[in-house]
């Protein structure tokens, strides 16, 4: 039984249109990424826990690679703090440069996680495929048709998360 918080996060994302197996993976992600965030003091733990459970907001509007800034932009829309729209639109992969959001055809913004938080949420989303939590090289290997520099990118991010939450 989900707690009070997890239930708010849940009806928001079930009200913005988006399905029970989004939901599922948004509450498999805060998981994950609630475990990393209770291993170092420093970090904000609600923040993470939020942003993990929003992170895929955006997939209520789109499945493509935009729903990060989507759910960004729609947070923004209803006056979340920038801190959670940050976390949903730096989620993707281990985040995509301006330049790289431009190829990608999306608005030219830098959408690279800089905080833990972002850190945290971005490779714990990327350690959950559907419900189930997998390893950082079983994620690499389904990556495969990402480029080289993307799957370096997010194997960097993978170790300085466990370095930062060990």
């Amino acid at each position: 039984m989900p707690d009070r918080k997890q239930k708010k996060y849940e009806d928001l994302l079930h009200e913005a249109g988006c399905s029970k197996k989004v939901i599922a993976h948004c509450r498999a992600v805060r998981g994950c990424a609630c475990e990393y965030a209770g291993h170092n003091p420093e970090v904000d733990a609600g923040l993470v826990e939020e942003g993990a459970m929003l992170h895929d907001i955006g997939r209520s509007r789109t499945h493509s690679i935009l729903h990060a800034q989507a759910g960004a932009d729609l947070l923004r829309e209803q006056a979340f703090p920038e801190a959670v729209a940050r976390i949903v639109e730096c989620h993707t992969g281990a985040g995509l440069t301006a330049d790289e959001c431009t190829l990608l055809g999306l608005s030219p913004r830098d959408c690279m996680p800089v905080t833990t938080e972002e850190k945290i949420v971005t490779h714990s989303d990327n350690l959950i495929a559907g419900r189930k939590q997998e390893s950082i090289e079983s994620c690499l290997a389904s990556a495969f048709t990402l480029p080289r520099k993307a799957r370096k990118r997010m194997y960097r991010l993978s170790l300085e998360v466990e370095l930062l939450c060990s």
